[in-house]
């Protein structure tokens, strides 16, 4: 893969009300770890595993003066705040190929956090790289990998009763797609950056990343409605692989979750049904 960056390993969502999150996604029909918290942090998550990918609901148990982002992001609006990609071989790596390229990672960060079990506390551990706003225009993101990945990805974890099998994209709303193309050109490759009138696509592995502007995104989806909150720039939408359609839209009715049909057949659930993120659920 173009500089190391094999895909997108998880979206983080950002939440004012942890467990009030959980409730939801859980009616939803998602299966949500244990919750997780941060090593000398005062954050806190619960994740929904796939098989490659994941989401991860972010929020505070207490309060954490080094936490500026989260807070600043969650005094505007609940959502998707930042996407992580995941890494074709050691971050270190990574970071060197980034920084040959012309690119301007950060340092290397450690996280752990821990993982509350039946059997007793676990700590799955990380290791991060930022990449800094001139490097992914109008997109929070980072480079994570997974140093203890079994302790994530438990059996029990990965089957979800609406159906989802794992992240296929997600929609980011800017002012304007032609000056992010620069950008994106040098961290993945022109041959992954496709333009229309709409909309810039970017493939990342088995990913794709979708720039619009907040009118395009209208034009494309009506009646789709973005809430009352829609970023300046950000994520505003993801899109998740279902087996079948027809079983995901009986299990959303069965749980009374309101949801809407796209003419091409996908199931949507509004943004106020999860923490402010409209979801896209398309058969494979």
């Amino acid at each position: 893969m173009h500089n190391g960056i094999a895909g997108i390993d998880h979206v983080i969502i950002a939440t004012r009300d942890l467990d009030m999150a959980r409730q939801r996604w859980t009616r939803l029909g998602f299966t949500l770890t244990t919750r997780g918290r941060h090593l000398g942090q005062g954050t806190a998550n619960y994740c929904i595993m796939f098989g490659s990918d994941y989401l991860e609901l972010l929020g505070f148990l207490e309060a954490d003066e080094n936490a500026d982002h989260l807070r600043e992001f969650l005094a505007r609006r609940e959502g998707a705040m930042s996407v992580a990609f995941v890494p074709e071989r050691q971050v270190e790596d990574v970071a060197r190929a980034l920084t040959a390229a012309g690119l301007h990672p950060g340092a290397l960060r450690a996280l752990g956090r821990q993982l509350e079990m039946p059997e007793g506390t676990v700590v799955p551990r990380f290791s991060l790289l930022s990449l800094p706003p001139e490097d992914t225009p109008g997109l929070d993101a980072f480079i994570c990998g997974h140093l203890t990945p079994d302790l994530v990805r438990r059996p029990e974890w990965l089957v979800h009763p609406n159906g989802v099998l794992g992240i296929r994209s997600l929609t980011v709303v800017t002012p304007d797609t032609a000056s992010l193309l620069p950008a994106y050109d040098r961290l993945f490759g022109l041959h992954e950056v496709t333009t229309t009138d709409a909309v810039a696509a970017i493939r990342i592995g088995p990913h794709r990343l979708l720039f619009m502007t907040e009118d395009d995104f209208e034009t494309m989806h009506p009646g789709v409605d973005l809430g009352p909150a829609v970023p300046d720039t950000g994520i505003v939408a993801i899109e998740l692989a279902i087996g079948d359609r027809e079983k995901t839209a009986d299990y959303l009715t069965h749980m009374q979750v309101p949801f809407d049909e796209m003419p091409d057949g996908r199931v949507v659930i509004p943004a106020d049904q999860a923490n402010g993120t409209i979801l896209f659920l398309s058969e494979l």
